[in-house]
């Protein structure tokens, strides 16, 4: 079978370029990747992008493609289950310190699966239709292991994210597809319990001792996760 191509899809407020240091790794490596920008954390953004236009945007950018596995990172893993019927050749799911929600569930419903408050939910203000988030406090709460020239580096490319985003219900049947979870233990973001909860719901878990942005921090050691 032809190697796949890692479709890479980031979480909230963030965007393809967070996953710099991980393509490169995986250049390295020889793996074909491609990363994505989710309609819902664009500037400007229409209030009403949620769920599934992020979903049906991943399987256009996806659309050539006849071996895909598809990686998804916090809210993005939310949008991978919901794109994973729409994609042809779909070898695997897996998701990285993600939320995943069961059918009719919302990722907000994920997320309160685990009722702990953690240094993300802090750094979150509402803003109309839209969630922001306060850079000071965000700063640890994704990116508290990487080095302060990326920390100042990813800080200052976060957007806003479509409050619709986060409480549209997915509506999509498992696939059948293999899945894998990759546990960040030291995540300031999603708290590591609700973590070992989403795990349940994929057919393999492995762990890093990580923050939320594991990609950032540690890409040779996600990028062994991702292809062992």
């Amino acid at each position: 079978m032809k190697d796949p191509t890692f479709i890479l899809v980031h979480g909230a407020w963030s965007g393809s370029w967070c996953w710099r240091e991980l393509e490169r790794t995986l250049d390295e490596f020889h793996v074909a990747s491609r990363s994505v920008n989710l309609p819902s954390a664009r500037l400007g953004a229409e209030v009403a992008t949620d769920l599934f236009n992020d979903a049906q945007h991943v399987a256009q950018a996806a659309d050539d493609l006849d071996h895909v596995v598809l990686v998804g990172h916090s809210y993005g893993g939310a949008v991978i289950s919901e794109a994973a019927p729409l994609m042809r050749g779909l070898q695997q799911l897996i998701y990285i310190a993600a939320l995943v929600p069961n059918k009719g569930e919302s990722a907000a419903e994920a997320g309160r699966a685990v009722r702990v408050r953690t240094e993300l939910d802090d750094a979150i203000e509402v803003d109309g239709d839209y969630l922001r988030l306060n850079k000071t406090r965000a700063r640890s709460a994704l990116f508290g292991q990487c080095d302060v020239s990326v920390q100042e580096w990813a800080i200052q490319r976060l957007t806003t994210q479509t409050i619709a985003s986060f409480r549209s219900l997915r509506t999509s049947d498992s696939t059948g597809a293999a899945s894998l979870y990759i546990k960040c233990r030291s995540d300031r973001a999603i708290d590591p319990g609700l973590q070992n909860v989403m795990a349940t719901r994929c057919d393999e878990h492995v762990e890093l001792d990580s923050d939320h942005s594991p990609f950032l921090s540690h890409p040779l050691e996600i990028a062994h996760a991702m292809l062992d």
